[in-house]
């Protein structure tokens, strides 16, 4: 009877995973569904996002320092501050998307920090925030729990800061860092700069384009002074969409990973289980018949 203890432990082990698994599988579908949604949101904002780009650089490139028609969100000026912001998740169980934005983020602002006197962080997402809280760094403000579909409205404050530290000379750059959605299984770590506006790099066959002198109302000012703040605030928003779609996107491949590992752990405490019941089988059968045996000769 000494195998029955084990014999019982194997079986509570095997109830406990086979809830495990039952609790990763529902969390998988959870997410698949939340990644469809999320998908849809960061894919619809891609093209107006990319023509913003396109129509206001080659706008800031018409008229930017120098220029009578130049906006102060397009100036240039020696980088001695630096502001950048990091979005992560607000919660975990998505494989290694948060530990990669992190390192990467982390690696970024080690470029930056012997060159300017100043690095900010403003974090949006819990998990980025802790990481750089641990690490000492100056935080901003904090925008967590914006929820698994923000909307524009809930974006625009941080926009807002951005632009404000800007404008008042605070920080001289602004780059914002985000999980870039490729697929479900591949989500890409990606920077890029928001304050300054900069031109597109020229392509093949731009050149003509560049020479089209265009005809603008009410004046370029006034389209500048309109479409600048949208613009990025299209940005920080398009950046959080992709975020999102990423995280969902992680969490869906971890959550099935995990309910598979625990289909394949149950599977083989099955197997000990089994080895172990008959085990004890067997030893009470040899018990029975050592018995016998004794009785016999007695």
């Amino acid at each position: 009877m000494a195998g029955g203890g084990s014999v019982r432990a194997i079986r509570d082990r095997i109830r406990s995973v086979g809830s495990t698994a039952k609790v990763t599988r529902a969390m998988e579908l959870v997410a698949a569904s939340k990644m469809r949604r999320a998908q849809d949101n960061a894919l619809r904002a891609r093209p107006y996002a990319q023509q913003m780009i396109a129509v206001l650089s080659r706008l800031a490139a018409g008229t930017g320092e120098g220029s009578e028609h130049s906006h102060p969100l397009l100036e240039s000026r020696p980088v001695k501050s630096v502001l950048y912001v990091h979005i992560t998740a607000d919660r975990g169980l998505a494989g290694g998307l948060n530990g990669n934005m992190n390192r990467a983020g982390a690696a970024l602002l080690l470029q930056y920090q012997p060159d300017v006197e100043r690095v900010a962080v403003l974090p949006v997402g819990r998990k980025g925030r802790d990481f750089f809280r641990r690490a000492g760094m100056d935080l901003v403000a904090d925008f967590s729990e914006l929820g698994d579909f923000p909307n524009f409205e809930d974006v625009r404050p941080i926009a807002r800061i951005i632009m404000e530290d800007f404008l008042s000379g605070k920080v001289d750059k602004v780059i914002i860092g985000y999980q870039r959605f490729v697929n479900a299984a591949v989500q890409r770590p990606t920077t890029i700069q928001i304050l300054p506006i900069e031109p597109p790099a020229s392509e093949e066959g731009a050149d003509v384009a560049s020479n089209v002198e265009f005809i603008i109302e009410p004046s370029p000012a006034a389209l500048l002074n309109t479409l600048l703040p949208r613009f990025v605030e299209m940005q920080v928003y398009a950046a959080i969409l992709e975020a999102r779609a990423s995280e969902q996107s992680a969490r869906m491949v971890a959550m099935r990973q995990a309910t598979d590992a625990a289909n394949e752990m149950a599977s083989d405490l099955t197997l000990a289980y089994n080895k172990a019941r008959q085990e004890s089988i067997t030893a009470e059968l040899l018990d029975l018949v050592g018995g016998v045996a004794a009785l016999e000769a007695s």
